[in-house]
């Protein structure tokens, strides 16, 4: 029993710290588009995300079948180039602040998820708090600029980052398949590095080559930070976590994510959030934190937690 519950506190230890690591993810990456554009940022995090996943390259080979490999491809191109790309893109039209709560709605797309693929009928409580979320989106993106100018928040990049949350979806429900066969280093590692591979072949030709000279050492530092700290780590260890904790508990940890970021963007960048803003937020992270740890979702006449039905 001792064993367990040190097991347990692990997990939630891992889950919270990667939760918060993700939310520093806009910061280090606003800071890097100051200086390049989001594709050459984005391909910038995963080359330093790779060199941190060397050593696990060498020491965790991989057992895939090839239907596995063409799953963990499709997953590779959703979760890294489609996302990633989508995600910074949405960034650099809008504030740090804004960017990070309006992921706030990922556990209300992954209930959406559950729904609709597992078939899951959510109890009142859930509704409710689908509905309290998706109006606190509606006022962040709604007041935010409509339109775009260095330091603004703007309706279509909120949007934008709305679109690569719900996105995040499809990556999550595929891994999560993986990972019952294959461990989550694996999936984690070579799914990764599919992504890059396909950022290194996509960026290049649309957007041209990465810049190498005229970077500051502010921005370098923020990429690497952001490859190390706010990719490799953040990864590993929330799947870790997710392997010694029930998912209905580990998700309303994934609330530090727009807490952490919205809190950078306001106290480090002096970014401004107007007051809609703040009650959209709010109405996120409540909505949130009730529908993980309330709401009931029914399955075939049996009832429980709605994060555990998804995955």
């Amino acid at each position: 029993m001792a064993e367990l519950q040190r097991h347990r506190a692990l997990g939630f230890g891992a889950c919270a710290l990667a939760s918060s690591l993700w939310g520093c993810g806009f910061f280090f990456g606003k800071i890097a588009l100051a200086e390049m554009s989001f594709a050459h940022m984005v391909l910038y995090r995963f080359l330093f995300g790779f060199v941190a996943f060397l050593p696990l390259l060498v020491t965790h080979r991989p057992q895939l079948k090839g239907r596995e490999w063409g799953l963990l491809a499709v997953a590779s191109f959703l979760g890294v180039p489609l996302q990633f790309l989508l995600q910074f893109y949405g960034l650099s039209m809008t504030t740090v602040s804004h960017a990070a709560l309006m992921v706030g709605t990922m556990p209300v797309i992954l209930a959406l998820g559950a729904m609709v693929f597992a078939h899951e009928r959510m109890d009142r409580v859930g509704w409710i708090a689908l509905a309290g979320s998706t109006c606190g989106a509606a006022l962040i993106a709604l007041g935010g600029a409509h339109r775009v100018g260095k330091g603004e928040a703007s309706l279509a990049g909120d949007l934008l980052v709305v679109a690569s949350v719900g996105i995040s979806l499809f990556w999550v429900l595929l891994n999560k398949r993986l990972m019952t066969r294959h461990s989550h280093v694996v999936v984690t590692v070579y799914g990764l590095v599919l992504g890059l591979l396909m950022l290194s072949v996509w960026v290049p030709l649309r957007y041209g080559l990465p810049p190498v000279t005229g970077v500051s050492g502010k921005a370098w530092m923020a990429l690497a930070a952001s490859g190390v700290l706010c990719t490799a780590s953040t990864t590993l260890l929330w799947n870790w976590g997710m392997t010694q904790v029930p998912a209905s508990q580990a998700g309303v940890l994934l609330n530090m994510e727009p807490l952490i970021g919205s809190l950078l963007g306001v106290l480090v960048l002096h970014e401004h959030l107007g007051p809609s803003a703040w009650v959209g937020g709010g109405l996120i992270l409540t909505a949130a934190i009730t529908l993980t740890t309330h709401s009931k979702t029914h399955v075939g006449g049996e009832s429980a937690a709605l994060p555990e039905m998804l995955v």
